[in-house]
């Protein structure tokens, strides 16, 4: 169903949750202008923060997963510029965040490479 490998996105901007299956996927095209059909998996929080939906095409169909926090908010990764729709994250990300875990709190970096300076060569006496 949800494979490790599928590309996900997160919407930067609350949505209206009481969308299901077809407005949820005009939703991925018209506001995030990526294909909902692509086999990437798109996900969508309230205004509260309260709830998700992820929608995702499996090539029979399009699937929707829902959720509901007891206590708290799910914590959404921000825009990495000014005026980005969504931010790519990994599986890994993704399974924290259903959790309710605070991406930002935690050592990982969300949707950026981190990039190691260079050694020196000259670095033996």
């Amino acid at each position: 169903m949800i494979s490790t490998k599928m590309p996900i996105y997160c919407a930067t901007s609350p949505v209206d949750l009481r969308r299901s299956f077809d407005g949820l996927a005009a939703t991925a095209k018209e506001t995030l202008s990526k294909d909902p059909r692509s086999g990437a998996l798109f996900l969508f929080v309230n205004k509260a923060g309260n709830r998700l939906k992820a929608i995702w095409w499996d090539r029979t169909g399009y699937c929707l997963l829902y959720k509901r926090l007891e206590r708290g908010v799910f914590r959404f990764p921000s825009a990495v510029r000014p005026g980005d729709v969504s931010v790519t994250i990994d599986s890994t990300e993704f399974a924290k965040i259903l959790e309710g875990l605070d991406l930002a709190k935690m050592k990982t970096s969300i949707g950026v490479a981190m990039r190691r300076a260079p050694e020196s060569a000259s670095s033996s006496p």
